[in-house]
């Protein structure tokens, strides 16, 4: 009986690994399907942000002007793409990827930006702050930004939202002065984490 269950654990162990190798050989899903009236070149160039394994199940949307979206692809993953290339207070070419759990707070955003002036927005993200009604990102979402004068000069940033964080709760420092990890805009609900380059 004792040299059958070694036997049975070894057979088991190369059973599971030639089933994972298997799966990792597997060739990815298809992409979904585009929407009725939907672009392709559209579809595109909002998934640029993304790094190119996660784009086939992302979901991509086209804001409108009341800050209400149309899905141009249903994706099976949690990330949605979208382009907000020459929005007010953005690049001419301005590419965002995130959680679609953060679509209320990307409306809220492009409400607040719709004004055209940086001081304006600001002080508009700091009421909400203050008086609560500011829409909090999921924490743990990743951001994904590609932007720039034209796609040629775009440049990648990526953060990791973590609202209302702080150094006293994380244990992370606030400033970038260590060459680390660090939290941005702690204690507010646009608290992130930032990576040196960043």
């Amino acid at each position: 009986m004792k040299r059958i269950v070694p036997i049975v654990l070894v057979t088991l162990a190369a059973s599971i690994g030639m089933f994972a190798q298997g799966r990792r050989g597997a060739p990815p899903p298809p992409p979904a399907p585009l929407e009725a009236g939907a672009s392709q070149a559209d579809v595109d160039k909002a998934l640029l942000a993304l790094p190119e394994g996660l784009r086939t199940q992302t979901t991509v949307v086209k804001w409108k002007p009341d800050f209400t979206y149309d899905t141009l692809k249903k994706g099976t993953s949690r990330l949605v793409c979208y382009d907000r290339s020459g929005y007010p207070e953005q690049q001419p070419f301005s590419i965002e990827c995130t959680s679609v759990g953060n679509l209320d707070r990307v409306a809220q955003s492009l409400k607040f930006e719709a004004v055209g002036d940086k001081a304006k927005t600001q002080a508009l993200i700091d009421a909400a702050e203050k008086d609560g009604t500011r829409v909090k990102p999921e924490y743990g979402s990743v951001w994904y930004h590609l932007a720039g004068a034209d796609r040629e000069h775009a440049r990648t940033h990526m953060t990791i939202a973590v609202p209302g964080a702080t150094t006293a709760s994380t244990g992370l420092p606030d400033s970038n002065k260590q060459g680390g990890v660090w939290i941005m805009n702690a204690g507010t609900t646009t608290a992130h984490l930032m990576t040196p380059g960043e």
